[in-house]
């Protein structure tokens, strides 16, 4: 694999950060199992895609995104809070019904921005003296690590605290007069927002939203919190939003690697393959290794 390639794997790595960010909100901060990432993802790239080919301005078209994922979210939230709907079976209503929504924004399976501005554009041409490998990965990486640390300054401040209590122990916030509910809406509506937001980013980058581009995003968001955590151990807020983003980019080259090996025959068709192998031995190499270790 060569240096492009790498540093291509590193900026597909931090577009999904993005995304384990925002599965690592609803799945560990308020162990709320959401499948709507798989709808919300591409709901980004179609609102921010269709805005942009119109003659919107690309900033306000992202913001539009964002705003549309966190609807998403919303919905799904709110089938599952006042309905009482499984949130399983909330989310995969919501992530079905995106598939039609999407399809009806863009009005056609998918939309080109070739040869359209991005928001992205005007960051890099202040990079111009670096390759363009080199200068989006490293605009990315800022764009991820100033969302982590705004993450991190909510989670832990009593809005953040309330949160994350209702994740861990909802009949003991209830009884602490925490609104369990305002803030599982809130949660969920943030992490869809932020799937969205990636996927508007994904669209501008690689000049396309497609309707199926969401398909897997969930398991990609999972790979990332579950490999990251397997890489840092350590379960603070800080460490645990920063495992996702190193565990999102860690997969990506992980990825990279098997394509580019010969020898294991793997081809494009072969990802969620290849993304099953890497989290199962993900899961299962940490637990197995100490009780060898302990077993001599």
């Amino acid at each position: 694999m060569n240096i492009i390639a790498f540093f291509g794997a590193i900026e597909l790595g931090l577009l999904y950060a993005l995304v384990g960010i925002g599965v690592y909100l609803s799945f560990r901060v308020l162990d709320f199992p959401d499948l709507t990432v798989d709808g919300s993802f591409p709901l980004g790239g179609a609102v921010a895609a269709t805005l942009i080919a119109n003659g919107i301005d690309p900033y306000l078209a992202t913001g539009v995104a964002i705003f549309a994922g966190g609807i998403a979210g919303l919905i799904t939230a709110f089938l599952n809070v006042q309905f009482k709907i499984l949130h399983l079976l909330a989310s995969i209503l919501t992530a079905i019904a995106l598939y039609s929504i999407n399809l009806r924004i863009m009005g056609k399976p998918n939309v080109s921005l070739l040869g359209q501005s991005t928001a992205i554009a005007p960051l890099e041409e202040l990079l111009n003296f670096m390759p363009s490998w080199v200068a989006t990965p490293l605009i990315l990486l800022i764009l991820v690590l100033l969302i982590k640390f705004c993450l991190d300054y909510f989670l832990n401040s009593e809005l953040g605290l309330a949160m994350r209590a209702t994740g861990t122990n909802p009949t003991m916030a209830k009884a602490q007069g925490i609104y369990t509910d305002r803030l599982i809406l809130l949660g969920i509506v943030m992490s869809n927002a932020l799937v969205a937001f990636a996927g508007a980013l994904f669209a501008q980058l690689y000049g396309f939203a497609d309707v199926t581009m969401g398909m897997g995003t969930i398991i990609f968001g999972l790979a990332a919190v579950i490999i990251g955590e397997r890489l840092i151990t350590n379960s603070s807020v800080q460490w645990a939003t920063f495992s996702a983003i190193l565990g999102a980019i860690s997969y990506r080259i992980a990825v990279a690697f098997a394509f580019n090996l010969d020898f294991l025959g793997f081809q494009t068709q072969d990802l969620n393959l290849v993304t099953a192998i890497l989290v199962g031995i993900a899961l299962i190499s940490p637990k197995s290794l100490p009780k060898k270790l302990s077993s001599k």
